[in-house]
C-alpha cells in the first residue's frame, strides 16, 4: 500500500471555510441583536392598546364629520418659497387652519402649522424648506378637540396640488 502525505486538517481549507462561515454568522447576529435591544422603535405603540381603538372610533367621526360638510381642500407648497397655500372648499371655514405633516417611519420629524385665512377658504403659512420624501398630511380647525379632518398623502418635492378629502380618499380613487 502507497504511503500518502495526510495533511492535518488545520492546514486543510474546507475546515477554516466552514468555520468563518459561522463565526461571521455569530458576528452579524450578535450585532443586530445589541442594535435591536439599544434602538428603541419610536413607531411602536407601548401603551393602553384600548384607548387607543378608541381614539380610532374619534378619528373616524371627525372624518365622517368633514364628509357631512362637504369639505375637502388642494394643499400645494410652493418648492422655492416654501409656501403652504390650502383652498378649503366646504360648509366649514374656520379662521385658522391646523395642519400636521406626519412622517410614517420617524415620530421626530412630524411637524405642525398654523395657517392664516386670508380670502374666500384660501389659507397660507411658511412651510419648512426643502422638504422631501413622503408625508401624512392631516389638516382640522383645531389643534385639539375638532369637530373634523381632513388627510391625505403626498410626496414632496411635488408642484401639483394635493387633494385633502375626508377619509383620505384621494381624488385620482
Amino acid at each position: 500500500m502507497p504511503a500518502t502525505d495526510v495533511t492535518p486538517w488545520y492546514k486543510q481549507f474546507w475546515p477554516w471555510f466552514l468555520l468563518g462561515l459561522l463565526f461571521t454568522s455569530i458576528v452579524v447576529s450578535s450585532t443586530f441583536a445589541v442594535l435591536s435591544i439599544k434602538t428603541a422603535d419610536g413607531m411602536v405603540v407601548q401603551e393602553d392598546y384600548y384607548e387607543h381603538g378608541k381614539a380610532i372610533n374619534m378619528i373616524l367621526a371627525k372624518q365622517e364629520r368633514a364628509n357631512e360638510l362637504n369639505l375637502s381642500a388642494e394643499l400645494r407648497i410652493d418648492p422655492l418659497t416654501s409656501d403652504i397655500v390650502i383652498d378649503l372648499s366646504g360648509d366649514d371655514r374656520p379662521d385658522k387652519l391646523y395642519m400636521m405633516l406626519i412622517f410614517p417611519t420617524q415620530d421626530d420629524r412630524d411637524q405642525e402649522f398654523v395657517l392664516e385665512h386670508v380670502r374666500d377658504g384660501r389659507y397660507i403659512a411658511q412651510g419648512p424648506d426643502n422638504l422631501r420624501y413622503r408625508w401624512y398630511i392631516q389638516i382640522q380647525p383645531q389643534l385639539t378637540n375638532a369637530d373634523w379632518r381632513l388627510i391625505g398623502e403626498a410626496r414632496f418635492p411635488d408642484e401639483n396640488s394635493i387633494a385633502l378629502l375626508p377619509g383620505g380618499r384621494s381624488a385620482s380613487e
